[in-house]
């Protein structure tokens, strides 16, 4: 018997099947096989803890919040703002008064374009994105530069999918460029940026630096600080939150300084027919009703990922990466797309002879759920010569049992193609 009941009790640094054991969807079967999901990157799965906080609150506590004077208003309200603390926190910004929640990390870059890019920046400044950018990091500069006179330039990538610096450097060197737009890890490559160097020479040529953390921020500890970062957006429902709520993280002076991204109520401190006054802090880009129980469900995903820990997470998704790589490699006719030294769990690969959409759908077959196409990065497909890619993700219940389910299923449609 171990003399220490306090150490008996304490459970593995990361225990994968207590995890699953969260997830009721995994327990099921698809096409009588059992479910592999392999798709966390589009969107992952939602453990009970989540599911159930939702629903707590649509059943003992419902009110809208910050207009009502009533108990269950008040307490709504502080249910919501709560989700403000614990986001400041998961970023370690300096001030809950930096967050800002949007619908999705879509939402909350067309907000950047739309109140800092028509807002601050100037005709003739330039915005500066990569090669491996989402479409969603693409097509608001688009926008911006067809309606304000911006230029949009594009720092090349690598062969092997990682940033060229060096082409990234040179885009920023005639001091025109007022905003660099930058992925923290790539949706399809699975490469992470070196943010701190790439915030430093943004900053060095007197640009500031939006970073993408859509893929990042479900795998790594996030420090906005330490990158060196000037707005930082993430999605909730990759976080194993709900769908429907987003972030975006300012420095405080510049949400200051941006004008509204829409109008309406709760975003104003007073209105009269002959103008009106903005609210102050990150309430002024929050107009109308926003999204009550999907922030209190992102809350309590936030709080489900801090209770098993980033670095336990990063660990074991790493040696999962490291593990899929090897055995994908060893399948004929098999194409990894990037091969980043730095990368996290997101893996594109090409099967001779055969389309994604073939692949993907014979996998489903077996249970298996990939994504397949362009991801929403048709201009990196084109970098990398692919049309299109099977895509593999991985997730904090994900197995190594499952990787080798899909390396196997692979030489067995590998097989029926041939």
């Amino acid at each position: 018997m171990n003399a220490n009941p306090k150490l008996a009790d304490l459970a593995p640094a990361f225990d994968v099947e207590r995890i699953r054991a969260d997830f009721p969807i995994l327990s099921q079967r698809v096409h009588g096989k059992p479910f592999v999901f392999l798709d966390s990157a589009a969107s992952a799965q939602k453990p009970r803890a989540v599911i159930g906080a939702m629903s707590h609150a649509m059943e003992t506590q419902y009110a809208n919040v910050h207009r009502g004077l009533h108990w269950m208003s008040e307490r709504t309200s502080d249910a919501y703002e709560n989700v403000r603390d614990q986001v400041a926190a998961l970023l370690h910004a300096e001030s809950r008064e930096e967050i800002v929640f949007t619908r999705n990390s879509t939402e909350a870059i067309n907000l950047v374009a739309h109140s800092y890019g028509r807002g601050i920046l100037k005709p003739g400044q330039a915005v500066l994105i990569t090669e491996m950018e989402h479409h969603a990091n693409i097509v608001p500069w688009q926008m911006l530069r067809d309606s304000h006179g911006i230029e949009l330039r594009v720092a090349g990538i690598t062969d092997s999918g990682e940033l060229d610096l060096a082409s990234f450097a040179s885009l920023l060197e005639d001091g025109r460029v007022g905003l660099a737009a930058v992925t923290h890890m790539s949706n399809v490559l699975g490469t992470y940026n070196p943010i701190a160097r790439v915030a430093a020479l943004a900053h060095a040529a007197g640009a500031q630096l939006l970073v993408d953390g859509s893929q990042a921020v479900v795998h790594r500890t996030v420090d906005v600080q330490a990158l060196g970062a000037d707005f930082y957006v993430f999605t909730g429902h990759k976080l194993y939150g709900p769908t429907g709520v987003g972030v975006l993280w300012a420095r405080r002076a510049l949400l200051d300084a941006m004008p509204p991204f829409m109008g309406g109520g709760d975003m104003i401190a007073s209105v009269s027919f002959e103008r009106s006054i903005w609210a102050s802090g990150p309430t002024k880009f929050e107009a109308g009703t926003p999204a009550i129980i999907e922030v209190i469900g992102l809350g309590a995903a936030i709080d489900y990922v801090s209770a098993i820990g980033f670095d336990a997470i990063a660990a074991h998704e790493a040696a999962l990466t490291g593990h899929a790589l090897s055995r994908l490699s060893a399948v004929d006719g098999l194409r990894i797309v990037g091969q980043a030294k730095d990368r996290g769990g997101v893996i594109s690969f090409t099967l001779e002879g055969a389309h994604a959409h073939d692949v993907a759908t014979l996998l489903d077959r077996n249970g298996i759920a990939v994504r397949a196409g362009r991801h929403c990065a048709d201009p990196l497909m084109a970098r990398m010569g692919v049309t299109s890619t099977a895509r593999a993700s991985f997730g904090i219940y994900t197995t190594h049992a499952e990787i080798d389910v899909l390396a196997d299923t692979l030489v067995r449609v590998r097989s029926f193609f041939q």
